[in-house]
């Protein structure tokens, strides 16, 4: 049985309070603009279930990983890891890996940032009526002048940024934990009206018919490598955030199980993002499409034509930012961890201190979007999103999927998961051994070569 260690960090006093923060950290942009287009373009309903397939055969298990390490460190993410290590007689050299996941973080923060500010940026001008009767090509100049003017957007970045930095600072339980309480059943209240209204003005049986109906010509090997793809990224692995949430967790929790619960309700979100976004894509005779596209072009048409659209767009792009609120939040906390602990700085000093670097990167990745800027270079957002998604995500999530199934002793696992059954134990044990590792390196491989055909 675990013992009761106590992080120095901070603790959850109680299960729900871990079950809705680490739900707050799953649900990112994934499942707001990318899983439902995925559905619909690779064959509706069995690309769902070969994406649920991959959720329970390696996000799942490689989230539990996450959340073992941490449970057993009960420190920061560089702290569990390395006793994790030393356990286990193991060499210190995995002390890495944590490192590497806070650099991710970093660069993602950063992306993440720049995106939330378009979002409330849109929100904003979608409530003013900017959008009202707007034509097709009227959004779309809308979009292209704010990439090229990015200075418009800094205020708007900074804002989004301080939100985050003001959750972190406040701690573990007043911070971290509160927000999360805040942060689910606002999630959920706005996309159950967002629902009715897309019901109520879209087309809800093309959306149904392209997000769900049987389509076997469309699903093929490559339909199966991207749901693959999308689960391994959904539910957040590879940032330091399931070891830092770990090592807050209750001690008595169930972490399967726990786990099980937050997959599902990722999934459930996702979905229910597609019920939202294609019935009004579709009532507007609009393509359907994934990413800023999407987002920022098609959405804003179909809201700003439509009866009361400029609230109920309004509502969706707050509804935006506030999911990049809870992934950066959620991001940022491991992050500030390490910092803290190995550099011995206060939680604000930390704070400020990743913050400032956040900031920066975000503002050199929005001048490289500048369309007008004569400069000479690579495109940093694009470069950071790439390198991220392709190379340090996936490696993180090897390295944790050898450290976890290969190199820590298995007693030390079952004493982290005396509360799931033997069956489940091994069953898990087995998948992050045998399963995880090669695909993972599929979702490697696949970002490779993508990557080296743009």
């Amino acid at each position: 049985m675990t013992q009761g260690l106590l992080n120095p960090l901070g603790e959850w006093r109680s299960r729900m309070t871990f079950m809705l923060a680490l739900t707050s950290a799953t649900v990112g942009m994934g499942s707001v603009w990318r899983f439902s287009y995925l559905s619909g373009e690779y064959g509706g309903a069995p690309f769902v279930v070969a994406y649920v397939a991959w959720l329970l055969l390696l996000a799942v298990p490689l989230l539990i990983a996450e959340l073992v390490l941490g449970a057993q460190g009960r420190g920061s993410v560089v702290e569990s890891v390395g006793h994790a290590a030393e356990r286990s007689q193991r060499s210190s050299f995995w002390v890495l890996m944590p490192w590497l996941a806070c650099v991710a973080g970093v660069m993602l923060l950063a992306l993440y940032t720049v995106v939330a500010g378009w979002a409330l940026v849109y929100a904003r001008d979608m409530y003013t009526g900017v959008f009202s009767a707007a034509s097709v090509v009227n959004v779309g100049q809308y979009f292209n002048d704010l990439l090229r003017v990015g200075s418009r957007m800094l205020w708007w970045q900074s804002l989004f940024l301080g939100m985050v930095m003001l959750v972190v600072v406040a701690g573990v339980r007043r911070g971290l934990g509160l927000f999360a309480w805040v942060l689910v059943p606002t999630l959920l209240a706005s996309l159950v009206l967002l629902v009715q209204y897309s019901m109520a003005h879209g087309d809800i049986l093309a959306a149904g018919k392209f997000l769900f109906a049987v389509q076997p010509l469309d699903f093929n090997r490559e339909a199966v490598l991207v749901a693959l793809g999308q689960a391994f990224f959904t539910l957040g692995i590879g940032v330091g955030t399931g070891i830092s949430f770990g090592s807050y967790a209750p001690v008595r929790i169930p972490i399967g199980r726990s786990v099980l619960a937050v997959a599902l309700f990722d999934t459930l979100v996702a979905v229910t993002m597609g019920l939202v976004i294609f019935p009004l894509v579709f009532a507007h005779n609009l393509l359907p499409s994934m990413g800023p596209g999407l987002m920022f072009i098609s959405l804003p048409y179909a809201f700003g034509n439509l009866v009361q659209g400029e609230l109920f767009g309004a509502l969706f792009f707050l509804l935006v930012a506030l999911v990049a609120l809870g992934a950066c939040v959620a991001i940022l906390e491991p992050i500030v961890g390490a910092l803290k602990r190995q550099f011995s700085l206060r939680r604000l000093t930390a704070v400020v201190v990743a913050g400032s670097v956040i900031w920066l990167l975000a503002y050199a990745a929005l001048s490289t979007l500048d369309a007008g800027a004569e400069h000479q270079g690579v495109d940093l957002f694009r470069l950071m999103d790439r390198l991220v998604g392709v190379v340090i995500l996936p490696l993180v999530a090897l390295a944790t999927a050898v450290l976890v199934g290969w190199k820590i002793h298995k007693p030390l696992l079952r004493a982290q998961l005396y509360r799931e059954t033997p069956l489940f134990f091994s069953l898990w044990h087995f998948l992050l051994r045998y399963i995880a590792p090669p695909a993972i390196a599929l979702v490697l491989l696949g970002g490779l070569l993508s990557y080296g055909q743009l």
